[in-house]
């Protein structure tokens, strides 16, 4: 699996366009083959995160270069984000644990 993390910090005079473009981008990665999932968080600093996941680096690599996506991420360095880190990260382990639903206080 092949994970991607993207810092940000979004202008504020560019966040109608930018959750215009987010929402496009985000409908576009559900197509993408071998997409896993997403899921941004934004801290009380403002720092935005966003965690993507692609079975495999082929997945990661027709996101990257589908062409909606090229011009969103000029967009981003050009109008949204004041600065912005993107970290692309090979999984080592993935341990994992659920408990079964009647244990869990949601169930």
């Amino acid at each position: 699996m092949i994970v991607t993390v993207f810092r940000s910090r979004l202008n504020a005079e560019s966040q109608d366009e930018y959750q215009q473009s987010s929402a496009r981008m985000s409908e576009l990665a559900k197509g993408i083959a071998g997409y896993i999932s997403h899921k941004g968080f934004t801290a009380a600093d403002g720092e935005r995160v966003t965690i993507v996941e692609f079975e495999s680096e082929e997945g990661l690599w027709a996101w990257a270069t589908h062409p909606e996506h090229v011009k969103a991420k000029k967009m981003g360095r050009q109008v949204f984000f004041s600065d912005y880190r993107v970290q692309v990260c090979s999984v080592i382990r993935d341990t994992a644990h659920r408990k079964p639903a009647m244990d869990r206080a949601d169930a």
